[in-house]
């Protein structure tokens, strides 16, 4: 591939500000996106926002330096989203964030120590194409509810209207643009999606201000209060640790090739280590863990620059944005209608390319090939919505965990079930 500037080019001054102003961008979209699942009052909200931000901007930073030392964004991890999201659910009214993220925390450590070693190289053999196909698909499929819901939050009724029109304008005209627009423009169309839905939206209800004031101090532990084990949603995190793990070596391993590296094996080990190092501390304080994106090759692609320096400058900006309480005020009024949209866009992208892998390693060829791919699906779609009340409590975080049940029945069709068939 033709580049302008390689993984350790270092671009003049002005020209490496613009670059890095294109992935600064991305990282503050793919972090907003996630700040929903924040629980607490406004204040505790801010403070779980402020940590979010340091967080990714010295992950990223650690990770073009020491890390993978590739031009990859890192974000919260959206399979860790799935999970505390259907934790929370699970939990009913009585939420308990220590045992949620002491999972975080021990998952941290579980890939943290997956990475020593040629350890990952055996693994790669156990996540098959299928497998991978599986479980980008089950991310998406188990957030569908969740995405409801910010869409058509209850109790705004009369603000649904707003969710529908934005649902069938925006998606539509989102897909048009990233397929009609080349370059840095093609890296920014969902930021502009969050800035335009959030001034309609405001501009028919009114209200920012008094939202925006709320948000304007922060409050609350630093650190997570004291860990607290639960066997059944550490169980429940392990698997989800599972899809973390897969998206981590995917984006390395494809920037690796997209770039020609020599030496990719270790820097997908570097990477994964920094990552379950900083999914410790994310537990440690309190908040979803990161992961390396795969989006970065589109934006490479579209500018010409691979240089690993340009992720510098972007990460400085979150870890800034970390200390201005009232510049994540005005991200933190984003109207979950919005970020639901963006999140069914993003959801979207997803699903196509999981079914790209499928074309493209030819995984369906047969029912029973097929079979392996849609029946966890369809797991995961029912243990997504059945009634937890069936289930017993201590088995609530894993049974009722849509994405889990999927993983470990493609696991079953795939290694026991259907292997002597394929």
């Amino acid at each position: 591939m033709n580049l302008k500037y390689g993984i350790d080019s270092r671009p003049p001054f002005g020209q490496l500000m613009l670059y890095s102003l294109q992935w600064f961008v991305l990282a503050i979209a793919v972090v907003v996106t996630s700040l929903f699942i924040a629980v607490g009052s406004p204040a505790e909200r801010v403070l779980y926002a402020q940590k979010v931000f340091a967080l990714m901007g010295i992950a990223t930073i650690v990770q073009a330096l020491w890390g993978h030392r590739m031009p990859i964004v890192v974000g919260p991890a959206s399979v860790l989203l799935v999970g505390i999201i259907t934790t929370l659910a699970a939990q009913g009214d009585v939420v308990n964030t220590n045992k949620i993220y002491t999972a975080v925390l021990i998952g941290g450590i579980v890939i943290a120590l997956l990475s020593i070693g040629r350890v990952l190289e055996h693994l790669q053999r156990i996540f098959t194409p299928r497998i991978v196909i599986v479980i980008l698909m089950l991310i998406a499929v188990t957030l569908s509810p969740t995405i409801k819901n910010l869409i058509f939050p209850t109790g705004a009724e009369a603000r649904h209207a707003f969710g529908l029109w934005f649902t069938i304008i925006g998606v539509p005209l989102m897909a048009l643009a990233a397929s009609k627009l080349q370059g840095v423009l093609k890296s920014i169309v969902v930021p502009v999606a969050l800035l335009i839905g959030c001034i309609v939206y405001y501009a028919i209800y009114g209200g920012f201000g008094e939202v925006f004031s709320q948000y304007t101090s922060s409050d609350g532990p630093l650190l997570l209060p004291q860990l607290e084990f639960d066997g059944s949603i550490i169980l429940a995190f392990l698997l989800c640790y599972v899809a973390l793990l897969i998206n981590d070596i995917g984006s390395t391993q494809s920037l690796g090739a997209m770039l020609g590296t020599t030496d990719t094996d270790k820097r997908c080990r570097r990477g994964v280590g920094i990552t379950g190092l900083f999914n410790i501390l994310a537990g440690g304080i309190g908040i979803i863990g990161p992961v390396n994106y795969s989006m970065s090759p589109g934006v490479i692609a579209s500018s010409s620059c691979a240089s690993r320096y340009a992720l510098l400058p972007a990460g400085a900006g979150l870890i800034v944005c970390a200390f201005v309480p009232s510049l994540i005020a005005v991200m933190s009024a984003i109207p979950n209608t919005v970020i639901g949209v963006i999140l069914l866009y993003l959801m979207g992208t997803q699903l196509a390319a999981a079914l790209h892998m499928v074309v493209s390693t030819n995984s369906a060829q047969t029912f029973e090939q097929g079979l392996i791919i849609g029946l966890p699906v369809m797991t995961a779609l029912l243990f997504g919505v059945i009634p937890m009340q069936v289930i017993p409590s201590v088995l609530r975080p894993l049974i009722g965990n849509g994405f889990v049940m999927g993983v470990i029945t493609v696991i079953l069709l795939e290694h026991v079930i259907f292997a002597k068939r394929k």
